[in-house]
């Protein structure tokens, strides 16, 4: 049956897989985005498909009543979400995390449909813990220049919350761990495509810090299937999604340089503020609710967004 399903930030890295997804699957769906951290080569092949509308709008100045439709699902992804970007756009990460995911409630609750937030792992901080679950409360600097993002998506989280226990609205929080792969921006500032780019540029991989900081790395594909999962599951709490295998930005900056089969070699540039130390998530629950768990280990996923950069490269 042909579902009608509302993203917004649909023209970014994780939201235009997403529309891939329902397109495919057949449904019809309405995309929104203005363009100021994604690209519209992301969604231009679907662009004359009957069943992909685009609105290109700013989702703070979005009236709800333009949106006259009965949706299945509103999935809201709308938001920087690298440090560069977020960095530049402070108060527009504040407003559509905040005012932006208001008016997707509202849509939602007009239509009376399942509702998904896209949360982050930031929400944990700078984590006291080596392996970060769900109960965890974070750690986090309310006022450094990464709190814009982190308390951004907190606040999210709470009004989303908020609507399930007043109007019993159906919510899902995925927080996302570091994700990547084809589609991501080279200059988004996050490391692997900065590292892919240095590295298709015969440059030095940059590392901030001393490198031994650790992050843990989801390809694209095995998100969308966690996503997907979520928004059928009768549960309303959030969720961690990521993929629990853990590397050092040493180690991922080796596998770089091994995969382009050259020596490209290392600059150690000052830490970034409020840097986190680990990244690693508890993923038992989304192993227990979801029977779910990433399948795409780090090297063949490089290999196929590494793949990606260099197709684009010769086109």
């Amino acid at each position: 049956m042909n579902k009608k399903i509302l993203i917004s930030g649909g023209a970014g890295f994780i939201g235009s897989h997403l529309c891939d997804f329902f397109i495919n699957n057949g449904d019809t769906v309405w995309c929104i985005d203005n363009f100021i951290t994604s690209e519209e080569i992301n969604i231009k092949h679907l662009l004359k498909n009957d069943n992909f509308i685009f609105i290109q709008k700013d989702l703070i100045n979005l009236n709800e009543e333009e949106l006259k439709e009965k949706f299945d699902y509103v999935l809201h992804f709308a938001s920087p979400a690298s440090p560069v970007d977020y960095l530049k756009y402070p108060l527009e990460t504040l407003k559509v995390n905040s005012i932006g995911t208001e008016k997707m409630l509202n849509v939602a609750l007009k239509s009376n449909c399942t509702f998904l937030f896209s949360s982050t792992s930031e929400v944990y901080g700078d984590p006291l813990i080596p392996e970060q679950n769900e109960q965890y409360w974070g750690n986090v600097n309310p006022i450094g220049p990464r709190s814009v993002y982190d308390e951004g998506k907190r606040y999210g989280e709470a009004i989303v919350m908020a609507y399930y226990r007043k109007y019993k609205l159906n919510t899902k929080i995925i927080r996302i761990f570091n994700t990547y792969g084809p589609r991501m921006r080279l200059n988004d500032g996050r490391v692997i495509p900065n590292f892919i780019y240095n590295a298709l540029n015969n440059q030095p991989l940059p590392i901030y810090g001393d490198g031994k900081q650790t992050r843990s790395f989801c390809y694209i594909d095995d998100l969308i299937k966690g996503i997907i999962k979520v928004l059928k599951v009768d549960y309303n709490l959030p969720i961690n999604l990521g993929n629990p295998e853990e590397f050092t930005i040493i180690e991922l900056a080796e596998k770089v340089e091994k995969i382009f089969g050259k020596k490209i070699g290392f600059k150690f540039l000052p830490p970034m503020p409020d840097d986190p130390r680990k990244r690693k998530p508890d993923i038992t629950l989304a192993k227990r609710l979801l029977n779910w768990e990433p399948v795409i280990k780090l090297e063949e996923g490089l290999k196929k967004t590494i793949q990606y950069y260099l197709t684009l490269k010769e086109s």
